[in-house]
């Protein structure tokens, strides 16, 4: 199972990086990951120890089902945020780590990069999302599911281990597609509506058979394999009580992190160096 304690100190100190700047030595090497989603752009610094001391994050639809779709939309927010950062930090950014769905073409993952790149930065490090997910879960045998607005990718781990990968496009997006049609609103008005924690459960009602579909994908994928808990990270993975459907459906432990949505920038920036 995964180390709660350590992934929650983590998450504790990437919330706090939100607002307040952590600290670090001058000459320090600083860690950046770049987590370009398909309904938002994160980037998460950690100092030497490896702990979240500046974390910036901008709503964008620049990535569809883990597709770079707006180049030029996404290179703007980046620098933004980049700057943002170093304005905080009074140091310059050089490198960073970036991440990609389970299975993405190096023509894909080169897209990614070369965003990346656009903004002034070497990209040291590229991973796939639930593998950058677990540098922080620490999950030794088991599946991490890292569901985002896109797309829901899975590895499942055996002994730390990444044996078996994979990614299918349903995601956050086709939650608001939902509530869009059950509730003849707007897709931006279904967005606001499934982030709002006052209403998560009147939100799961309505979607879900969402959610069972994203678990019987997980189902049909590890279906080979002897998994009995599960960790569910990622921004989709926010609205309460998902995991519980997941539990019901899959039959084993679901554990879902406090703040999800931070799990997986904060393992891209492990993987950064």
């Amino acid at each position: 199972m995964a180390d709660k304690t350590r992934t929650e100190d983590l998450l504790q100190k990437a919330v706090a990086a939100l607002t307040v700047t952590g600290a670090f030595q001058n000459r320090e090497e600083l860690l950046l990951g770049v987590d370009l989603g398909t309904a938002s752009i994160v980037m998460v610094v950690l100092n030497g120890q490896k702990n979240p001391i500046a974390c910036e994050l901008e709503l964008a639809s620049v990535v569809r089902d883990g597709l770079l779709v707006d180049y030029f939309g996404a290179v703007t927010i980046l620098q933004r945020l980049k700057e943002r950062l170093e304005a905080r930090l009074g140091v310059p950014l050089t490198r960073a780590a970036i991440a990609v769905p389970p299975g993405t073409n190096s023509g894909d993952a080169g897209a990614h990069r070369h965003v990346v790149e656009a903004c002034g930065l070497e990209v040291t490090g590229i991973v796939d999302e639930p593998t950058a997910a677990n540098r922080v879960l620490g999950v030794q045998n088991g599946v991490v599911v890292d569901i985002g607005g896109g797309t829901t990718g899975l590895t499942v781990f055996r002994d730390g281990d990444a044996v078996y990968t994979a990614d299918e496009a349903t995601g956050g997006v086709h939650v608001s597609l939902v509530l869009m049609g059950s509730l003849k609103i707007s897709f931006e008005e279904a967005e606001a509506l499934k982030r709002d924690p006052a209403r998560s459960s009147e939100v799961l009602g309505m979607v879900k058979p969402v959610i069972e579909k994203m678990a019987g994908i997980v189902r049909n994928h590890i279906r080979d394999y002897q998994v009995d808990n599960i960790c569910l990270v990622g921004g989709t993975c926010c609205l309460g009580g998902m995991e519980n459907i997941f539990k019901n459906e899959l039959g084993i432990t679901a554990y879902k992190p406090p703040d999800p949505f931070l799990v997986t920038p904060v393992g891209i920036a492990m993987s950064c160096g």
